[in-house]
């Protein structure tokens, strides 16, 4: 009689032959739902033509979920890494993650990838697409995976500085998978790559892919490493859905906050300036303006203290942070002044800390709340800066609270319910996402205690909002877990914006505390906070969300005058001082161009309202208004109109359309 299994699904248990697979499992749980791409086994993905382990829990993995898009954009990067190199013999392949929305592959060949290149390789996968390679997984050992991947000297790297001995080994010692590509009548290899999985079975099972770009990668994303050639592509459950996102990439393009900070006016990044730099001009200032005025009094009001702090402090302090243990790699190098070393700060935390320090605490005034709009510096990677979306300078609104044990769970859930607030008025909406993040592998030694309660802690305050969160695993601060709230643009992409963070660490390293009600010195709890996240990637974000077209009370110019002729400048005139004495933005366009001219101007700046004044208009004290967005109108009495508008600007109002 052969040997038998158990496997389940929900209160659904089965028996099956020993050896069978996910997919048959499956099958037999009656458990397929739609269109299936992996399983997961004891909640671990899993290949469908994999047997499963007897007692195995097992469910299904679909391709119109994100685990399940990330199988199968995994497996389109192995498809391309095949084209690539039937077409470029010579070439190296380094790694090919799926990422958000897609998959990247590293290559190191003789010159660049060119448009040319990519549609040759594009083709070629489709050819191999229609071949229906099986994708096959197999274990084997360190020294048969050094010799399989011998004139791959990326591939050689990975499993050389992988321990083995942190490496779980089946019985025969293996502990590094490959998977091979096979001709589904027999088992001719077309291709291996060095790969954890799992992937779909087979080539035919990619529903729609694209290729998009390519650009130039370090490896390992160190300047001081070779520099490959990354091809970007993006793979679907479905055509529907590529085009849809096809669709989306094209009109973020139009959106680019680059581009539309050039035309507009807004900022300015010029090479001299270097990577992740930007100047705000004085349209994006006057944006930017409203962003601080509304963080500073809405800080005030809840009750935050202002300080201003330097931009550079001695080494010692990053030394008993330990930013320059944890966070050396993102800081700029150090300057020698006067026999000390100087490093410019990438974070604001350690001067709040001082701020804290400058006297004596009490209990009773706990929670110290300490605000600023910090300016700081980071070296990020070229290869990952992306204008003022991943910038190299950049102002926080960063806050530190100093509270008392009892107090965490009450000023974490205000600094959360401040964040909705904030994407409220600034036209983001209620949260998309809310992550709670714990702790990461490299953090600071000791205190489970405090990483536990502090994790419970964010838990806790998320719940007493009311909003859904999920977990994060090991992607927590090096100081304290975290919480990332994010929110969805006009066009429905996702930006992780707000942190909120608690931190038990500093407090103990710079050996803070404050006098309890028994007369003692207690270690008060940090959080960390930064609504905005930072001031420009906020702003950028606003940029491409609103393509441009922001809403009155922060546009830029928010009425643009129009007169029809020469004769009626002096109408315009007082219509502008009109609008000014309620504290309207406001400019007269006395230039000599047609009247149709200087509408057609109006609109491609997108001001919000231009008002159109003549003959009839002075004579009756009224204004044509003609708004960027909705009906024209004509003959409105032009102290109505400055009500409705002060009204607006008042009130904030909000118009995601654009």
């Amino acid at each position: 009689m052969s040997a038998s299994i158990s496997v389940r699904h929900g209160d659904t248990r089965v028996e099956l032959q020993a050896g069978a697979t996910a997919i048959q499992a499956l099958k037999e749980l009656d458990a397929i739902r739609g269109q299936i791409v992996a399983a997961l086994v004891d909640g671990e993905q899993w290949d469908l033509d994999r047997p499963v382990p007897d007692g195995a829990e097992v469910a299904g993995l679909y391709a119109d979920t994100d685990q399940g898009r990330a199988v199968l954009r995994h497996s389109v990067a192995h498809l391309m890494a095949q084209a690539v190199t039937d077409l470029f013999p010579d070439a190296k392949w380094a790694i090919g993650p799926p990422i958000e929305d897609g998959f990247y592959y590293d290559f190191e060949v003789a010159r660049p990838f060119t448009p040319d290149d990519l549609e040759a390789i594009e083709a070629r996968m489709r050819e191999l697409q229609q071949q229906k390679q099986r994708f096959v997984r197999e274990d084997i050992s360190r020294e048969d995976a050094l010799e399989l991947f011998a004139d791959q000297p990326y591939k050689r790297e990975i499993i050389e500085r992988v321990d083995t001995s942190e490496v779980e080994a089946g019985s025969d010692g293996a502990s590094f998978t490959v998977y091979r590509n096979v001709l589904p009548d027999g088992d001719e290899e077309t291709w291996v790559d060095l790969c954890k999985g799992p992937h779909i079975p087979s080539t035919d099972r990619v529903p729609a892919f694209k290729l998009l770009r390519t650009a130039g990668a370090y490896w390992r994303g160190r300047e001081d490493q070779p520099m490959l050639q990354r091809i970007y592509g993006t793979a679907w459950e479905s055509k529907k859905r590529l085009t849809e996102h096809l669709e989306m990439l094209e009109e973020a393009r139009k959106r680019d906050h680059r581009r539309l900070g050039r035309e507009l006016e807004l900022t300015y990044a010029p090479e001299e300036l270097g990577p992740g730099l930007s100047i705000f001009l004085p349209n994006g200032a006057i944006v930017r303006k409203q962003m601080e005025d509304w963080i500073r009094n809405e800080t005030l009001a809840r009750g935050y203290e202002p300080v201003y702090t330097p931009h550079i402090a001695k080494e010692d302090l990053w030394q008993i942070s330990g930013h320059l243990e944890n966070y050396a790699e993102l800081m700029y190098p150090g300057m020698e002044v006067e026999g000390a070393a100087y490093r410019l700060k990438p974070m604001n935390c350690p001067f709040h800390i001082l701020a804290f320090t400058s006297r004596t605490r009490s209990y009773r005034e706990l929670p110290v709340r300490i605000a600023e709009l910090g300016t700081v510096y980071r070296y990020e990677r070229s290869g990952v800066v992306n204008g003022m979306l991943r910038a190299r300078g950049f102002t926080q609104d960063d806050s530190h609270i100093f509270c008392r044990p009892d107090q965490v769970v009450d000023e974490v859930a205000a600094c959360v319910e401040f964040a909705r607030d904030l994407y409220r008025t600034f036209g983001l909406g209620e949260p998309s996402r809310v992550a709670i993040s714990t702790r990461p592998e490299k953090s600071l030694p000791g205190n489970d205690e405090g990483w536990e309660a502090a994790e419970q802690a964010l838990v806790d305050a998320v719940e007493r909002t009311g909003l859904e969160y999920e977990k994060d695993a090991g992607e927590g601060a090096f100081y304290g877990p975290k919480i990332d709230i994010h929110a969805r643009d006009a066009i429905g992409r996702e930006w992780q914006l707000t942190t909120v963070q608690i931190d038990f660490n500093l407090p103990e390293r710079f050996d803070i505390s404050y006098i309890g009600d028994d007369g003692e010195k207690h270690r008060p709890f940090m959080v960390h906070r930064a609504l905005f996240g930072s001031i420009e990637r906020f702003f950028a974000v606003m940029v491409e969300s609103f393509n441009g077209a922001f809403p009155t009370w922060l546009a830029p110019q928010q009425v643009r005058v129009v007169p029809v002729a020469g004769e009626f400048d002096d109408y315009a005139g007082a219509v502008a001082d009109a609008l000014r004495a309620r504290g309207v933005r406001v400019q007269v366009d006395a230039s000599d161009g047609t009247l149709g001219a200087k509408i057609r101007d109006a609109q491609t700046s997108k001001v919000p309202y231009a008002l159109v004044v003549g003959g009839s208009e002075a004579d009756a004290r009224t204004v044509a208004v003609r708004p960027y967005r909705g009906d024209q109108r004509k003959d409105v009495a032009l102290d109505d109109f400055v009500a409705e508008i002060a009204a607006e600007i008042a009130e904030r109002r909000v118009d995601q359309a654009s």
